[in-house]
Order: C-alpha cells, then sequence, then structure tokens
C-alpha cells in the first residue's frame, strides 16, 4: 500500500546537455527521448528498476513561482485509479496546471500545495539478449 518514486522532474532549456552530465555522474543511460526534446534516464535495469529515472523535461525559461523539480510517483501494489483515490483519501487535491484531460496522469498538490505528478505503473523492459 504505497508509491514508490518513478521519476525526478527538472524543468529546463537544455535537457540534453543535462542528461548526458547526470548519465556520467550517475553511470545512468538514455531510456527514452520526447519530441518536445526532454530526455528521460535511469540505471541500466531500466524502469522499474531499484531507482527512480530522471527526466529533463523542456522549458523555454523558468516558469515564475514554479518548482524546476517535482516528483512523479508510481503505484507499487494497485492500479492508477485505485492509487489515485488513496492518494485523495490522505489529503492530496487536484492541481490544475493546464492540462488538456488527454493526459494518462494525475497532477495533485500535497497538503501544502507542492505539486505532484500520479503516473501508470511502468513495466521493466525486456531485456535484449546480447545487449
Amino acid at each position: 500500500m504505497a508509491c514508490r518514486i518513478g521519476e525526478l522532474v527538472f524543468g529546463c532549456r537544455e535537457p540534453e546537455v543535462l542528461a548526458a552530465f547526470w548519465c556520467q555522474v550517475l553511470d545512468f543511460v538514455v531510456l527514452g527521448r520526447e519530441e518536445d526534446g526532454s530526455v528521460e534516464i535511469g540505471a541500466r535495469d531500466g524502469f522499474g528498476g531499484s531507482q527512480p529515472t530522471l527526466f529533463f523535461s523542456y522549458r523555454e525559461a523558468p516558469e515564475p513561482g514554479k518548482s524546476r523539480l517535482h516528483l512523479d510517483l508510481n503505484a507499487t501494489d494497485r492500479d492508477q485509479d485505485a492509487e489515485l483515490e488513496r492518494l485523495l483519501a490522505l489529503g492530496a487535491k487536484p492541481a490544475a496546471i493546464g492540462q488538456t484531460g488527454e493526459e494518462n496522469w494525475h497532477v495533485l498538490a500535497d497538503p501544502e500545495g507542492n505539486e505532484f505528478c500520479l503516473l501508470k505503473a511502468r513495466i521493466a523492459p525486456v531485456p535484449v539478449p546480447g545487449a
């Protein structure tokens, strides 16, 4: 009955530069790239491994009044809907930050207004022989 930190999200102007830096620092690898230039890195055991991933989210400029870091959570023992109900019962509140309603995650705020996202569960990639 818990969540795990799935990823740490950094708003930044140069995702590739930060991804390359942190890959070297942490011995991580690039796990994915988005069309907007965002980059996700993580441990060599991939998604769902022992460590959260780092997601460098492209931002043209810092957003005034908005933290450049937030948590993305994945449920550990239930589906996203059940975990959303649990988090709301604990005191989380839905947060509107410009979502379209088509997202596959929920933006929430803790009791002091700190935003975080509840993502769908992630499945670890299947290892490729010889990779």
